[in-house]
This record gives structure tokens, C-alpha cells and sequence, in this order.
């Protein structure tokens, strides 16, 4: 997948205008791309349009209409454009009490490198997580981390030849496997890859 360049941006004005469409095209798409793991956690798969649309409302919010500032926004966003071989991910640990989540969060310590999929019939491909920052530490991990599945050509293969896909987390205080992955979800990501 190629990476978004300052060519492929729209200008403000140009977005300010656009947005409405853009917008609803982009949530559209978002449907597909997100993958309940249980009720407190879920993968928000990124892309190329996802990007693209976090980099216009990132310019937009901020009012970036300099280059420096907009290639600025497109190296922070860049990298979690997948590659052809991998899936990238937003992970979001979901309690919406602030207490609970406080309290969740020192107990699942790690979660984030216990998240992984699975082609059916092959082994489990465990996230690498967080490699912009790290965003855990002994006592607690963040609500939000960043992961990238790496996937082998045989897993490519697998799942191109109609491999069920699966996901799920395999932490000692949150375990879940969501069995097969929903069609509509499989079928965007098969789209990520090579």
C-alpha cells in the first residue's frame, strides 16, 4: 500500500468543502475495519484512506497549511499505513468507567502483546506493539496502543485461498477468540495485502 503524500492531501479549502463526503465515505469504510475482541477491547485496523483521513482533520483542527507542518503530520501517520505483508492496528482497551478502566488497566499489564490472529490451521501471529513509543510500564498498560501484525506468505496464501481468519487475546485476565473473524471484516483486510 502506497504511503500518502502531500499530492494525494486535499488543501484546506478544498477539504472544507469536501469533508461532508469525505467524511461519511471514510466511516463507511470504518465498519469493515473494526474488530470487537469482548466487550472492553477492540482492533480499529488503519489503512490508506484512515490515515488520510486522520492527516486531513489533523490539518484541519490544527489549521497546518505549511509543508513543513502538513510532511510532519505524514511521517507521524505514515507508519501505520500497513505494507503488503502486515496489518496495523489501533487497540483500544474500552471500560467506560474511569475507575474500572484504572483498575483493569494495572491488571492487564502486557495485554497488548498478547493480541493476535490467526489464519484456521496455522500458528497464532502475535501483535509487535507500540513501536513509536512505549505506552506500558511494570504497573499499568495504556488504553491505547499501536500493533502490527506480521504476516508470512503462507498466511497470506491461507487466507487468499479462503482461510478462515481468527483474532483474539490470550492475557491471563482477559482471554477471548473471536471465531471466525465477520466476513465483512476479512475481506477488507485481504484487500491490505499483497
Amino acid at each position: 500500500m502506497h504511503k500518502l503524500t502531500r499530492e494525494d492531501l486535499y488543501s484546506l479549502e478544498q477539504y472544507a468543502e469536501a469533508r461532508p463526503d469525505f467524511r461519511e465515505k471514510v466511516l463507511q469504510h470504518k465498519r469493515n475495519r473494526r474488530l470487537d475482541l469482548g466487550t472492553n477491547a477492540a482492533l480499529y485496523f488503519e489503512d490508506r484512506l484512515t490515515m488520510q483521513y486522520q492527516v486531513q482533520e489533523m490539518l484541519r483542527i490544527e489549521k497546518i497549511f505549511e509543508a513543513d507542518g502538513i510532511n510532519e503530520e505524514l511521517e507521524a501517520y505514515n507508519p501505520l499505513i500497513p505494507d503488503g505483508s502486515n496489518w496495523k492496528a489501533t487497540f483500544m482497551v474500552e471500560f467506560p468507567e474511569v475507575e474500572e478502566r484504572r483498575a483493569m488497566l494495572n491488571q492487564l499489564v502486557g495485554i497488548e502483546d498478547r493480541v493476535y490472529v490467526q489464519v484456521a490451521g496455522r500458528e497464532r501471529v502475535f501483535a509487535i506493539a507500540d513501536e513509536d513509543l512505549e505506552r506500558a510500564d511494570e504497573s499499568k498498560t495504556s488504553a491505547v496502543h499501536f500493533l502490527r501484525f506480521e504476516l508470512s506468505n503462507a498466511d497470506i496464501s491461507a487466507l487468499k485461498q479462503g482461510g478462515a481468519l481468527i483474532a483474539g487475546i490470550d492475557h491471563e485476565n482477559y482471554r477471548v477468540e473471536v471465531k471466525p473473524v465477520p466476513d465483512n471484516v476479512r475481506t477488507s483486510l485481504i484487500a491490505d495485502l499483497d
